[in-house]
């Protein structure tokens, strides 16, 4: 419906514009071709009269016509010596005008009916002599009618051609673009990863494939998005469940309750979990959020053997269940690699606030301190998807997060620093 529409109205513009520029031409072609025909007139009527003029003579005190045995001439053009008619039948359709003209003494045209006529004064010494003559204006008139109606079909003619080009245009371009669309929207569906690829745009079509190939391009990164956070939240959820059903069985088979502070331990772990993941897909960064970085670092260590060396006072412009939520899973990992030990500092650096939890572990290869943000890769010892998390929530809120290779477990975590209030 949508695609007939714009088809409908690009035909429809083109033919208003193919219509005025017709009718343009139409008006401009009829008043040249009108002058055209005006000025072969007046040409003839002149012509006429100096004829006319060439034989008029005075004899004896009289004024005649050295030669004119022509009667049709006589119908067309009359000479009038002293106001009197020496020459000429006038009809009498026309006799008053003419007798006007052969009393006016001097040179002029005149229309009457379909005609022209011309008056030529002859300078002839004693004598008043006036030459008139008639050109019928009909042909002339025939002329233009015939022409503009030409003019008139042509340009009817060519509207419809323009039309119709134009209708022929669109469908075809609207085919390719339908076409297009189609096997984006399949590719979206099914292949995800194929692309158009139609190389640098060099038309309308190469910019649309162009924008196709990021439109699949992002689909395809959301869909990968899905998968990761899916792989998140399995991982993140497998292993306090497994810990709860370990010690059910575990209680089951001694025939012992099961320990309230393990239960309660492994609850508030799954509560942490799903609040971080949650987080991470949710969080947006807000420059009115602002924390105490100390006090958020407490809270995610959580009563955990972690060394705190974080300045007193100082500020980030985060949220602070986010800086809760970026630093939890850092100390988990931390913890779970450390040799004996894990701790947190943090420093000023321009406008932002460094952040650095280390620990005494085996550390990050220097080749896969990117990859190892990635879902599924390990590093080190086993590094699992707590830094992708962290990777996702830092992402979302606007924060730097990187591995360091430096021999031990180090992740720097770049905050920006709260602007002091005013």
């Amino acid at each position: 419906m949508a695609v007939t529409g714009f088809r409908s109205r690009v035909v429809a513009l083109t033919v208003l514009i193919a219509t005025a520029v017709v009718a343009v031409l139409v008006v401009v072609s009829h008043v040249l071709l009108s002058r055209v025909t005006d000025a072969d007139a007046h040409d003839l009527a002149r012509t006429r009269a100096e004829a006319v003029a060439a034989n008029v003579t005075a004899k004896g005190g009289r004024v005649v016509l050295t030669e004119n045995s022509s009667e049709a001439l006589d119908e067309v053009a009359w000479v009038y010596a002293d106001g009197r008619l020496v020459d000429g039948n006038v009809p009498a359709s026309v006799v008053d005008r003419v007798k006007e003209l052969a009393d006016s003494g001097r040179s002029q045209t005149a229309s009457a009916g379909n005609y022209l006529l011309y008056a030529r004064q002859v300078p002839i010494d004693g004598h008043h002599v006036m030459v008139i003559v008639r050109v019928d204006l009909s042909p002339y008139e025939t002329s233009e009618q015939r022409s503009l109606t030409l003019s008139l079909i042509l340009g009817g003619l060519t509207i419809l051609l323009a039309g119709g080009v134009a209708h022929l245009v669109v469908h075809r371009a609207l085919r390719v673009v339908h076409e297009m669309a189609a096997l984006a929207d399949d590719w979206g569906h099914h292949e995800p990863g194929r692309r158009f690829n139609l190389g640098v745009p060099r038309d309308e079509f190469g910019e649309l494939g162009r924008t196709l190939d990021h439109l699949l391009e992002r689909v395809d990164n959301a869909l990968a998005d899905e998968r990761r956070l899916t792989d998140e939240i399995a991982h993140e959820l497998r292993t306090p469940l497994t810990v709860l059903r370990a010690e059910a069985q575990l209680a089951q088979l001694s025939g012992e309750p099961v320990a309230p502070e393990a239960v309660l331990s492994e609850v508030d772990r799954l509560d942490t979990a799903i609040t971080t993941i949650l987080r991470a897909a949710r969080a947006r960064t807000d420059d009115e959020a602002r924390c105490d970085l100390r006090s958020a670092a407490r809270q995610a260590i959580a009563g955990r053997a972690v060394k705190v060396a974080i300045p007193a006072k100082a500020e980030v412009a985060v949220a602070p269940d986010v800086a809760v939520s970026l630093l939890s899973p850092l100390l988990e990992n931390g913890l779970r690699h450390a040799r004996s030990r894990v701790w947190i500092t943090a420093r000023m650096q321009g406008e932002a606030v460094v952040v650095d939890v280390l620990d005494d572990g085996p550390g990050f290869d220097s080749a896969e301190v990117e990859r190892v943000f990635e879902a599924g890769v390990t590093g080190g010892d086993g590094y699992g998807l707590g830094l992708p998390v962290v990777r996702r929530i830092a992402a979302s809120a606007g924060v730097e997060v990187r591995a360091i290779a430096d021999g031990r477990g180090h992740v720097e975590v770049v905050l920006p620093a709260a602007r002091a209030a005013t």
